[in-house]
């Protein structure tokens, strides 16, 4: 299923369309999460510029890139992609799609909340004005968890309202030990620079492996997205989806393991949401799906969720800042099921503890049926271009852009 959208013109549009957007509301929207930015211009390979200037109840728009302090420039066509949400700004600095001309790129990224209100409505997040009630209209428990005996209308609410959602025991002990015995295998078998591998360094300067996109070659993990377990919770969501598209049956679930005193890579996820890569108004609703396979905890490495943050936009968060938030924390055990809607804000800090023993996890996901991955690439292709096999982390690729 491609997502299609009438072409733009880039002046009509922000002569014409953009302040209609802006009058009507989008521009209130917007200045709720610009506050404190630079003024952004995009500017096109093909002619032409605009730029957006923030003020207290708005955004105005400038037909030209002077005075701004940020300029991207891009094509035509991902321009309107911007617009649109099927492109974003991490996928296209990952890409080297788009050009930082003026500024520090990655701010850019602190626009996103802005640009989703001003070109398409959506709200603002703001963890005070989110209604978090549970079917009767009592206060949610952000970190309640279930189990598959529960209410199925409680856990499909729950989901709606929140999120995410936590599912205790959906797989059982000897069922978690062979995922783990084929996780083992898959670690063994990954080699630096084969695509299908994430890798890092620790503090030791060591090379150290952060994940395996690879793990449906192993039989009873591939097994995973389709079990009737999973199909009944990915069932609890507000409209059909099936198993996502991968680019080869090989990459139908991934292996994740969380790793102490990373010092490259990008095996500790700050606040992100997973299309943020780009591909949102093509893919969304996604559906995450994490099993467990050892303990999840904060001195494991654990999953954190901004509640209700899913419905609305929200920018970077630097999870180390003293102000940033805690999120919702679950103490996951092996074969519990963490289930997330890709644009919940959410976060994969390191492990706290000194134990030895730290997350492993199996993902993946659901969509809507027919859905492909955006312009037909899965997000791990984007992200390789090193021989190593280590991910950069966003803010060293966009200051190279």
């Amino acid at each position: 299923m491609a997502a299609t959208f009438a072409p733009l013109d880039f002046d009509a549009f922000h002569r014409d369309e953009l302040p209609r957007r802006l009058a009507a509301g989008n521009g209130a929207l917007a200045a709720a999460g610009a506050g404190n930015l630079p003024s952004l211009a995009f500017r096109r390979l093909e002619g032409g510029a605009y730029t957006y200037v923030p003020r207290p109840d708005g955004i105005d728009v400038v037909a030209d890139d002077d005075s701004a302090d940020l300029v991207i420039e891009v094509a035509d066509e991902i321009w309107q992609n911007i617009v649109n949400e099927l492109d974003a700004a991490a996928g296209l600095l990952y890409g080297r799609r788009a050009r930082c001309l003026r500024g520090d790129a990655i701010r850019w990224l602190d626009w996103e909340p802005a640009l989703r209100a001003m070109f398409n409505g959506r709200p603002v997040y703001d963890p005070l004005d989110v209604a978090l009630l549970d079917r009767r209209g009592a206060p949610l428990d952000p970190e309640q968890a279930f189990t598959r005996e529960d209410d199925r209308e409680d856990m499909a609410h729950f989901l709606r309202t929140a999120g995410y959602l936590l599912v205790r025991n959906v797989f059982g002990e000897r069922e978690v030990g062979r995922f783990l015995e084929e996780a083992a295998e898959l670690r063994t078998e990954a080699q630096k620079g084969d695509k299908l591998s994430w890798w890092g360094k620790d503090d030791r300067g060591e090379d150290i492996l952060c994940r395996v996109t690879r793990a449906g070659a192993k039989a009873h993990l591939r097994a995973v997205p389709t079990d009737s377990r999973m199909l009944a919770l990915k069932d609890l969501a507000e409209e059909p989806l099936e198993h996502r598209t991968s680019a080869t049956p090989e990459q139908a679930i991934t292996v994740i393991w969380k790793n102490p005193d990373m010092r490259e890579g990008l095996g500790d996820l700050p606040w992100h949401r997973d299309c943020g890569m780009g591909g949102h108004a093509a893919m969304c609703p996604l559906l995450i799906a994490s099993v467990f396979l050892t303990p999840s905890s904060p001195d494991a490495g654990d999953l954190r969720f901004l509640p209700g943050s899913w419905r609305a936009g929200c920018g970077p968060i630097d999870p180390n800042h003293p102000k940033a938030p805690k999120g919702a924390i679950f103490l996951a055990q092996p074969g519990d099921v963490s289930l997330h809607y890709g644009d919940t804000m959410h976060a994969a800090p390191a492990p706290a503890g000194s134990s030895g023993g730290y997350r492993i996890s199996a993902v993946t996901g659901y969509t809507r049926p027919g859905t492909r991955p955006h312009r037909g690439k899965h997000y791990n292709e984007v992200l390789h271009s090193r021989d190593d096999g280590q991910i950069e982390h966003l803010e060293k690729v966009a200051r190279k852009s």
